[in-house]
């Protein structure tokens, strides 16, 4: 495949990247943007001309395609070709990712010309900060050019398509993994190991002046000093920064189909989307939400100026961030709580001076309803409540270590993945262990990402005495990975393995009774059972429903008696300690 590409890049037209190469973005038209094979090219030729950048192949996507990445190093002077021989020196790392939604290509675009502009010293290059980027993540998507996916989209002439090459939209699949773009993602996030990320995109909503919006991981859900840094300092510094440039932004505007004006909330970023995965990590990470209706050239340059102000900010304050990082996982001990269900603190919030365009609701011309129409004749400066403050509703303890089955390969695979440490138990030992059963849970009605995912997941524990088995794995949590874990193997955390439908296999009963023969048995059982008997009739006198159901008190009998199978509704990874 790596043959095949370099061959292929060789016959593909070059006229684009030369054009992108030589130009500003002040004097371009750019309503274009680059083909896939020409975006690689344009990196490739920029790594001929300058010892600084680097590229990188780093794992094969759903396409066939293999993931680049490319690398600005100023001290680089040899040219590292091999991951052995890269080295941060002590330096904190940005990473980049771009056309997660290829037919959001602002970032692609000026991505490009910031890595341009820092090889042919254009722009001074951070001294405390290498920057990578992955050029574009959904090369499958990049792929499926058109000009009428994005219906509410103000250029380019072409962009890609949102789904990738099997439709998976990738910006909801960090934590499940089904594609292999994923895969590949997580080996490159995990050889950086990057301070902090940017991912790139364009908004769909609401209409308003701003060229630029923010969306940077919920300060509460990162928590800690880190969140308070990213809440009070980086977000801060980084819209002065902008402002001071006449690029003036604001939080990114979570509404449909309403005015901004009644007032929004933040986006929650729960670890199903790449800023939500990358805090698991304690990287500070923030999504880049330029306007849809925006001409494409001002979201470009738009996006660039961004980039350039977050880089200076960062590389300023790259000693205190490297030092909030280590210190994060300080709050993880055994013992502690950890939250894994958030809600909208409305006691607290932030006033925004926002700047927008009167909407109102008018009657459709089509269909004769109410439809909302914005007036951009008619701009305003208002003050509108933004909730960005959140609440934790559940948690819990940390344990000291996670037991998982030997069989749940699948579990195991994606722990290797995300440079889990592990070991396997050595022989069959009983231990006494935190059992959890679910007790309640709903499902969508509707498929969503490949998946009929779960939610309001309830469990109920137990202490027990339980046996492992030769093989079997032992993850202890006190190590970098500790939040990743929680948010994957705790059932009821909102982007669980349990939730993503990792373990369906435990809610289907896979014995039942013959009620003919069961009938006898039980009617032994319970007069066996005096305790039993009292609970059924009980049951009976207060449950009408219950009472007029001979089979579901047949089937209730048999869950109380030693023939129910202990595996139903049984969550097969149990909790040690904490």
């Amino acid at each position: 495949m790596k043959t095949t590409l370099i061959i292929l890049l060789l016959f593909i037209s070059q006229t684009k990247a030369q054009q992108l190469n030589s130009s500003t973005i002040k004097d371009s038209e750019f309503n274009q943007t680059l083909t896939y094979q020409e975006t690689i090219n344009f990196y490739l030729n920029l790594e001929k001309k300058s010892s600084t950048i680097t590229v990188f192949e780093m794992g094969q996507t759903d396409s066939g395609f293999p993931l680049h990445l490319v690398i600005f190093d100023p001290q680089n002077k040899t040219q590292a070709k091999k991951q052995q021989e890269f080295s941060k020196n002590g330096r904190n790392l940005l990473l980049i990712n771009n056309g997660i939604h290829p037919g959001e290509p602002d970032g692609i675009d000026a991505t490009m010309l910031l890595f341009r502009d820092f090889a042919e010293n254009k722009i001074p290059a951070p001294k405390n900060t290498i920057i990578a980027t992955i050029p574009i993540y959904n090369i499958g998507g990049a792929l499926n050019r058109n000009s009428t996916s994005r219906t509410n989209q103000n250029g380019p002439e072409e962009y890609g398509f949102r789904g990738n090459s099997r439709n998976y939209d990738l910006n909801r699949d960090f934590i499940k993994s089904d594609t292999k773009n994923a895969r590949a993602f997580a080996e490159i996030f995990h050889w950086l190991n990057p301070d902090l990320f940017i991912d790139n995109h364009v908004s769909n909503g609401a209409d308003y002046q701003y060229v630029l919006t923010h969306l940077f991981t919920q300060h509460d859900k990162l928590g800690g000093e880190l969140g308070n840094y990213l809440h009070t300092s980086l977000m801060p510094q980084l819209e002065d920064s902008l402002h001071q440039k006449n690029w003036d932004i604001t939080p990114y505007v979570n509404v449909f189909n309403q005015v901004p004006e009644i007032g929004f909330e933040q986006f929650m970023d729960s670890p199903r989307y790449s800023t939500g995965y990358t805090t698991l990590f304690n990287t500070l990470g923030m999504m880049v939400e330029t306007h849809m209706l925006k001409p494409y050239k001002q979201r470009v340059e738009g996006t660039y100026q961004l980039m350039k102000s977050f880089i200076n900010i960062v590389d300023s304050d790259a000693s205190k961030i490297k030092i909030l990082r280590k210190n994060a996982l300080e709050k993880y001990k055994t013992g502690n709580y950890y939250p894994i269900s958030w809600e909208v603190d409305s006691s607290k919030n932030a006033t925004l001076k926002f700047k927008g365009f009167e909407g109102k609701m008018i009657t459709s011309n089509i269909t004769g309803a109410e439809r909302l129409k914005y007036f951009r004749d008619k701009p305003f400066t208002k003050e509108v409540t933004y909730y960005n403050y959140f609440k934790a509703t559940d948690s819990v303890s940390i344990p000291s270590a996670y037991i998982v089955p030997k069989g749940y390969w699948n579990v195991i695979e994606l722990l290797k993945l995300n440079n889990i440490e592990f070991s396997e138990i050595k022989n069959d030992t009983a231990i006494s262990a935190e059992v959890y059963r679910i007790a309640s849970f709903e499902t969508v009605k509707s498929p969503f990402e490949g998946h009929y995912l779960h939610y309001k997941t309830e469990v109920t524990k137990s202490k027990e005495n339980v046996t492992v088995k030769k093989g079997d794995i032992l993850i202890k949590t006190q190590q970098p990975g500790i939040r990743y874990l929680l948010e994957t193997l705790e059932p009821s955390a909102r982007d669980s393995f349990f939730n993503w439908n990792f373990f369906d296999a435990i809610l289907q009963q896979k014995e039942g009774f013959s009620p003919y023969v069961w009938e006898d048995m039980a009617e032994k059982f319970i007069n066996e059972n005096p305790k039993i008997k009292k609970e059924f009739e009980t049951k009976r006198r207060n449950e009408p429903e219950f009472a007029n159901n001979w089979y579901l008190q047949l089937d209730w009998i048999h869950k109380q008696s030693p023939y129910y199978e202990k595996s139903h509704l049984r969550y097969p990874i149990v909790r040690v300690g904490g």
